[in-house]
């Protein structure tokens, strides 16, 4: 398997702790695709991706639609999305995706979680280089074989495809997305949920007290409303 195997494992358990931020989440990502693309998920590629998470998180469907139908006001408020960087004790390399109606307070909350363990944000693209910055799709395993989706998806930038919680997860550069999407609703392959993830080239293995200065940062980014998610190089030992 490759790195995106191993990267999606490490990473289960963690966001299933996380559940509860992830309608707060969703309704951001819903305001930003209705802004930019408009309310109609036919015509707005970006929402319909949206809409099919809110689904496989189980998101209530009048919850969906009242989020819509607000962002839709143009006087209601939008949201930026804007990236921090730095680095934890250790060296560890942290990459922080945050949406924000209020980029002076968002500023502020992470530089000071970044002070208190004695990390350093950093400066755009310090460790942005790190990452391979991903999309993926999940879809229904049933009948399917992962060898020959890659085969059929490789020449639309599908690079790594395997079997996920009795899914089949498909991964390809973040580029790719548009692409892989249309090739996969043009052959009427049900998405049940897709999104962006960014994954460490090489991963930094800590002794467990020093990996506890990592993750004490990591969750204090993670608690706070405006961090949508949090990209590292630990090498987690459970």
């Amino acid at each position: 398997m490759g790195r995106a195997f191993e990267f999606r494992k490490a990473r289960k358990m963690k966001r299933w702790s996380t559940m509860a931020k992830i309608f707060t989440r969703i309704g951001k990502d819903i305001v930003m695709a209705v802004k930019e693309g408009g309310p109609d998920p036919d015509n707005n590629s970006r929402l319909r991706a949206v809409i099919q998470n809110a689904k496989a998180a189980n998101m209530p469907k009048e919850n969906v639609e009242r989020a819509i139908k607000k962002a839709s006001d143009k006087d209601s408020g939008d949201f930026k999305e804007v990236i921090f960087e730095g680095y934890a004790p250790h060296g560890i390399a942290i990459l922080v995706e945050t949406a924000t109606d209020n980029n002076n307070r968002t500023v502020a909350n992470i530089r000071s979680y970044f002070n208190k363990v004695n990390g350093n944000l950093g400066t755009a693209g310090s460790v942005e280089f790190m990452f391979d910055h991903s999309c993926n799709f999940r879809i229904h395993a049933s009948g399917l074989d992962p060898e020959e989706i890659e085969l059929e998806f490789i020449d639309f930038g599908v690079e790594e495809v395997f079997i996920d919680d009795d899914n089949i997860l498909l991964y390809a550069p973040f580029e790719s997305f548009g692409e892989v999407q249309k090739e996969l609703e043009n052959k009427n392959f049900e998405i049940l949920s897709s999104g962006f993830e960014r994954i460490p080239k090489t991963t930094k293995p800590l002794s467990r007290v020093a990996q506890k200065d990592v993750l004490q940062l990591i969750e204090r980014l993670e608690e706070d409303d405006d961090v949508q998610n949090v990209y590292h190089t630990l090498e987690i030992k459970e």
